[in-house]
């Protein structure tokens, strides 16, 4: 089966024109389209019949040298991307109106098959060969096909040209869904769309949310099928309120606040780990969800000064989550690019499985409480956390490089290796260092003995790859999952791609607002937002600092070098800027005095030897009120790139 763009401007009618490949319109009649519809009628037929041998029927098509990228050509040509989204729907509404039968001789038909194969295709191909070789699809052939495939997908169930309820029995939704998701993951993971290219433009995302928390099942399957066709922000937002929700629910809401629901905790600083995994592990889900209120105890054995409102237990957190993700401590390992995944050799510390599960009970408050923790984990372990990888369509070779880019460039050596494979003396199992004794492990059941081939070696590489990233820290992920899980809603966290999850955790990457930052900041100690200081203070942030030093800025007040997700409003305690003129061990807070000696710049003496210091538990900067504008620029900027610590005032 071979379509050439002159064939298809016969078949069309249409004489060729200077420049208008793309405009080529197939007519529906036309031999080409006929003859195509019953060959694919056929082949998906003996798919569903012969379905002891149905992986190696879409192999074979799905590695024909030009099939696929033949077919592509042959639906392109049925029009622009939203023309064949009309095609399509248009001969899907004929045939449900006929009987829900096979798709014998239709349109329908070739789609089908065309999705079925090219499944199989991209769960074989890697990255280099999808975005570097292009073959057997261009970057814009993946553009257009993914569009295509969103827009059909969501007006199928939109438009309820088949009911949601039969919609995971429907051939056509099933292998339409299944690629469309496999190309958006690959998308998320390596971008080859432009921006907002997921997004749905007909639907209004206000209207979509209160028809979802209205209980509208439609815009419910829409969402749990095909989350990307809202923006990220909008199903933050969503994200917020079904928390929200639930703490209603629940009775943790401030307003329903009692003593019954507060939990009291007493941390000792040298024993800060210890102490929160003792007093917090085996609360209940309920408990950790509602108020946790902690009194730290010094170092001195003295306790510190009273019982938080939320802000010393966000710094409990933030302490907790340094020592847990400390690689020094064995629970945790980093990747070349310092992200964090579970060490495979976690074992060596005791009870390594129970401090897992608090680890994720920890995350999971966290999140619940919408509290940015800088915490990069590595996107392949986040991607297990996600639950992501029970799609049978997950490869774990696709985010091997993110773990081991050595071992990922060694299996695409043994994978395009154009000898006899057998040459390079390989087996289905691994060896590994541990602990100065070399040990063997079986990638799969007698692996030891059976050598790896040309025909095997995709199934190695693939084994191999699933062995580093999962088999290693199975027990590890699923105690991390298990506390994780107790406290947030997976069904929420479906709505995310394994990047957008993690800025859901760890903050939004784009560049700082801050006039955002300045419209939400409070200000105490005879501060304002028209004093000398604070103006010197923006005017520096926005014209002298680099965007880095303004991450860093941002790290040293608020711990998280990341601006929140929704917007500087959402930060809890809000940002604050304090007028201070003692140290901090002498500061004892506001009084009439020092505010206004604050407001009407009266100094005692001259601060200039004294740093800024934060409280990022409070999202506080404390700042020396400076008599010239070069002191706080240099004195700000030593302290951000020394991060100079704080104690709780």
């Amino acid at each position: 089966m071979s379509l050439s763009d002159e064939e298809a401007r016969k078949s069309a009618g249409q004489k060729k024109k200077k420049g208008d490949k793309k405009n080529v319109m197939l007519k529906l009649d036309s031999s080409v389209i006929l003859s195509t519809c019953t060959a694919c009628s056929m082949y998906l037929s003996a798919k569903s019949v012969l379905v002891h041998i149905q992986a190696e029927i879409l192999s074979g098509l799905a590695f024909h040298p030009t099939l696929l990228k033949q077919l592509w050509i042959l639906i392109s040509h049925l029009g622009s991307s939203s023309g064949r989204v009309k095609v399509i729907l248009d001969a899907l509404t004929n045939q449900m109106s006929e009987s829900f039968e096979s798709y014998t001789n239709s349109l329908t038909s070739v789609l089908a098959l065309f999705c079925d194969a090219a499944v199989m295709l991209f769960m074989i191909l890697d990255d280099v060969e999808m975005y570097e070789d292009q073959k057997p699809f261009s970057l814009d052939d993946l553009i257009g096909l993914s569009d295509m495939l969103n827009q059909l997908v969501f007006k199928i169930i939109y438009y309820d040209v088949i009911d949601w309820k039969h919609a995971d029995t429907d051939p056509l939704f099933n292998a339409a869904h299944s690629l469309l998701q496999l190309l958006h993951e690959r998308d998320s993971r390596r971008s080859f769309a432009p921006p907002n290219h997921w997004i749905i433009k007909d639907i209004k995302p206000a209207q979509f949310i209160s028809s979802i928390d209205k209980g509208n099942t439609t815009a419910q399957f829409l969402l749990q099928k095909m989350p990307q066709i809202i923006a990220h922000k909008d199903r933050v937002i969503l994200f917020r309120k079904l928390v929200m929700s639930e703490k209603e629910s629940l009775g943790l809401t401030a307003a329903a606040r009692t003593i019954s629901n507060v939990t009291y905790v007493t941390i000792s600083r040298r024993r800060l780990l210890e102490d929160g995994y003792s007093q917090l592990a085996g609360i209940s889900a309920h408990a950790l969800k509602g108020v946790i209120r902690v009194k730290f105890v010094n170092y001195q054995g003295l306790d510190e000064a009273g019982i938080d409102q939320d802000g010393v237990f966000k710094e409990f957190l933030e302490e907790t989550v340094k020592r847990v993700f400390d690689p020094a401590l064995n629970l945790f390992r980093v990747t070349d690019e310092q992200k964090l995944y579970p060490s495979p050799i976690s074992s060596l510390q005791d009870n390594h499985l129970k401090l897992f599960e608090f680890v994720g009970r920890i995350l999971g408050k966290a999140l619940y409480e919408g509290i940015v923790i800088d915490v990069p984990f590595a996107p392949f372990f986040l991607t297990q956390v996600l639950n992501n990888m029970k799609n049978s369509m997950y490869s774990y070779l696709d985010e091997l490089p993110s773990l081991d880019p050595a071992l990922y460039k060694n299996l695409s050596y043994v994978k395009h290796y154009d000898g006899d494979i057998e040459d390079l003396d390989l087996t289905f199992s691994y060896d590994e260092d541990f602990m100065g004794q070399l040990k063997n492990y079986e990638l799969k059941p007698g692996g030891r003995a059976i050598s790896v081939t040309n025909e095997n070696r995709i199934s190695y590489v693939h084994y191999m790859a699933r062995f580093k990233m999962r088999t290693q820290i199975k027990e590890q992920t699923q105690a991390f999952i298990r506390g994780f899980s107790s406290i947030v809603n997976y069904d929420w966290l479906r709505m995310f791609s394994t990047p957008e999850a993690q800025k859901l955790i760890s903050g939004d990457t784009v560049e700082i607002d801050l006039s955002d930052l300045r419209r939400h900041t409070q200000y105490f100690g005879g501060f304002h937002n028209n004093h000398r200081v604070i103006i010197w203070l923006w005017d520096i942030l926005e014209k002298d600092f680099s965007e880095t030093e303004r991450s860093q800025f941002l790290k040293f007040i608020t711990s998280c070098s990341k601006p929140p997700l929704l917007g500087f409003a959402q930060l809890d305690p809000p940002f604050s800027i304090r007028c201070v003129e003692v140290a901090d061990d002498q500061d004892t807070g506001d009084t009439i005095g020092s505010i206004l000696k604050g407001f009407f710049n009266i100094r005692k003496n001259e601060p200039a030897g004294r740093l800024p210091t934060s409280s990022t538990c409070f999202n506080l900067l404390k700042l020396p009120n400076y008599s010239k504008k070069r002191i706080l620029k240099d004195k700000l900027r030593y302290s951000i790139l020394n991060n100079t610590g704080f104690e709780l005032s």
